[in-house]
């Protein structure tokens, strides 16, 4: 069943173009990964999706619902979790209060309900569940992403789009965050995914879209990929 479909999506930034007919599909339970050079388009994507660069052209539709025109603030509420690439926790409050913000876009659940999303989240990042009480500026590098993507999970999201986790981490770390973040689909989580690192993102995808110059040149499986030297090579610079 496909959770998230782009259709023909053309957005800009003042006058310049980026995203130039994106389309894509998310399947429910996928992993999808949109992988390609900086200023390709991804971020942009992304953000497109969540309302934050309103698009110009094109459809957004997710879980049978239009989303193309609606404040980020709907989109989030519809299950759409955003991890940022510049993470974007609160530096001043504790892991637990950060994890606590990400919960009011699900204001009505009951807070029985709220405990158990806590406990089950904090399973997936028992060094988070170390560090409950600090606050998020002593966290590492590291930390920090994990306190990202668990404060995207606490609000029990149907899809989650996950902006280059693996930046600037250490490849200890990332192929920590690589095997969570697996494991996080594995029981439920959709995930939209953009990376830069290519072993990563064909370890972790269902398929891949390969974005360049604000177009989609590829799309396929891993294998598929993996078996295309000239689209890695034109496109990725492998």
């Amino acid at each position: 069943m496909t959770l998230l479909a782009l259709e023909d999506l053309h957005a800009y930034y003042g006058e310049a173009h980026i995203l130039q007919g994106v389309s894509l599909t998310v399947g429910a339970g996928e992993v999808v990964t949109l992988i390609g050079r900086n200023g390709a388009g991804k971020t942009t994507t992304l953000k497109s999706i969540m309302g934050l660069v309103p698009p110009r052209g094109g459809r957004i539709s997710f879980d049978g619902r239009e989303l193309t025109k609606l404040p980020t603030h709907e989109v989030a509420r519809a299950g759409i979790a955003y991890v940022p690439e510049e993470r974007r926790i609160l530096p001043n409050l504790s892991v637990a209060e950060n994890l606590r913000l990400g919960m009011l876009s699900v204001p009505h659940a009951a807070k029985a309900e709220n405990a158990g999303v806590m406990e089950e989240v904090l399973t997936y990042f028992p060094r988070l569940r170390e560090r409950y009480e600090q606050k998020g500026k002593s966290l590492s590098g590291g930390e920090q992403q994990m306190l990202a993507i668990a404060r995207g999970l606490v609000a029990r999201p149907k899809l989650m789009l996950v902006d280059e986790p693996t930046e600037g981490l250490s490849p200890l770390l990332v192929e920590s965050l690589t095997e969570i973040l697996g494991e996080i689909n594995r029981r439920g989580t959709t995930i939209l995914l953009v990376e830069q690192m290519l072993e990563v993102a064909l370890a972790l995808s269902h398929r891949l879209y390969v974005m360049d110059q604000g177009r989609i040149q590829f799309e396929g499986t891993p294998d598929a990929l993996r078996a295309d030297p000239e689209i890695q090579q034109r496109f990725l610079g492998v």
